[in-house]
């Protein structure tokens, strides 16, 4: 690319430096990329249009910043492009596995221009329903002049419900990743203390972590939800400036990103010995969760799973308290992107497990403030299922017998 022309190009190619070292080998993305091209021979599509992040990252590579920008991952049977904005300069190139175009903002619509020169015109395209929006639909439509358009959002997601051992070796790195987190928040919890404070406690030590154990890796998005009293009532509340008080419960969650896989740590604790009613509660919650560590196995599905530990909660009249779902797939996801919805443990997820396959077991309760125990209860592991079960790799430890602070 010459940046000195006084030309205004609609698109061009932008080399610079040389290729990083991505959190795969370029066999894994060429398997994953032969993986979508059959999905693509199989619903009859020429060209697909790939646009979510965690899409795009899966396939490529490349983890995209939108900043209101679209960004994209045209394949063809012959061709594996990523479309990126010119404000990233050269970085998607060298994060990608295959090949980069740069669109220029100098005209609209420089983005569906440089979609179509490697989709090209009127052929059968494939799209992500679940996150192209219809703004960008109707410019799919002008620009490309589809014959068909086909839906394959359902379908990547279950190619990517199924885990390569590369993709298992980088989750089971970031649990032990959360965990380093989790036992710095747990080091910084004192009475007086901010939540904020310890929030940036077990985030610092994760990111120095990653730092030590993952040095090609992007460093963003590693985060730490650190939730007391109050603000334990639901599983994503923003840290707070709230000083910890003696007495509180208190949600402990580490969120280590990894090139774009998330994994997750969280835990009750109490500061000081919770009361009757607390501990009751908590007990319930994490028997709860010993048994549904229990069900994940192969040929148990998500619903099946759902109903008993529903049928736990109910014997126990806890079942209305229960906040959502109890526990949901690992890969490339976020809390701002990305989500196998299609392996999720809840009543109307007919999913059966089957190896290869990361899920999470995480029942909560939420009990309303002025009542007994009030507060929100919830335990969090990560788990591999394998050919005859399922092994657990989140090492922090849950319970009464652990996690109250003195």
């Amino acid at each position: 690319m010459n940046i000195h022309t006084t030309t205004r190009p609609e698109m061009q190619q932008f080399h610079n430096g040389d290729k990083a070292v991505l959190p795969f080998a370029q066999a894994e993305y060429e398997t994953r990329l032969n993986g979508l091209r059959a999905i693509m021979a199989q619903a009859g599509v020429q060209a697909v249009v790939l646009t979510s992040m965690h899409n795009i990252a899966y396939y490529s590579g490349f983890l995209y910043c939108s900043f209101g920008r679209p960004y994209g991952f045209v394949v063809t049977q012959s061709d594996a492009v990523t479309i990126s904005a010119g404000i990233d300069g050269g970085q998607p190139w060298r994060r990608s596995a295959f090949e980069n175009i740069v669109y220029t903002d100098w005209q609209r619509d420089n983005y569906w221009r440089a979609v179509q020169s490697v989709s090209g015109v009127g052929k059968v395209v494939g799209f992500e329903g679940d996150n192209l929006n219809l703004q960008q639909f109707e410019k799919l439509n002008g620009y490309l002049a589809p014959s068909k358009v086909v839906d394959l959002a359902g379908d990547t997601m279950r190619q990517r419900m199924g885990k390569s051992a590369a993709e298992i070796t980088l989750i089971r790195e970031g649990a032990r990743v959360a965990d380093v987190g989790g036992y710095a928040v747990r080091d910084a919890i004192r009475a007086g203390t901010r939540e904020i404070d310890v929030a940036m406690a077990g985030r610092d030590a994760m990111e120095l972590e990653i730092a030590k154990s993952q040095p090609d890796s992007e460093m963003r998005d590693s985060w730490v939800w650190f939730q007391s009293g109050l603000n334990t009532d639901g599983a994503h509340n923003p840290v707070t400036m709230r000083a910890l008080e003696s007495g509180d419960i208190l949600s402990l969650n580490t969120f280590p990103m990894i090139s774009g896989y998330y994994t997750a740590l969280e835990r009750t604790l109490f500061l000081g010995e919770p009361d009757t009613a607390s501990l009751a509660i908590w007990q319930a919650n994490v028997g709860a969760h010993e048994l549904g560590l229990s069900l994940i196995k192969p040929g148990a599905s998500c619903s099946g799973i759902t109903h008993q530990i529903n049928q736990f909660f109910a014997e126990r009249d806890l079942l209305k308290y229960r906040s959502f779902g109890y526990g949901h797939s690992f890969g490339i996801l976020s809390h701002y992107y990305g989500r196998e919805a299609g392996l999720e443990l809840r009543e109307d997820i007919d999913t059966v497990l089957e190896p290869g396959m990361v899920v999470s077991m995480e029942p909560m309760l939420t009990i309303p403030q002025g009542m007994p125990g009030a507060g929100g209860y919830r335990e969090h592991d990560i788990l591999i299922v394998t050919e005859n079960g399922a092994e657990n790799i989140t090492g922090f430890p849950y319970g009464p017998e652990h996690n109250v602070i003195a």
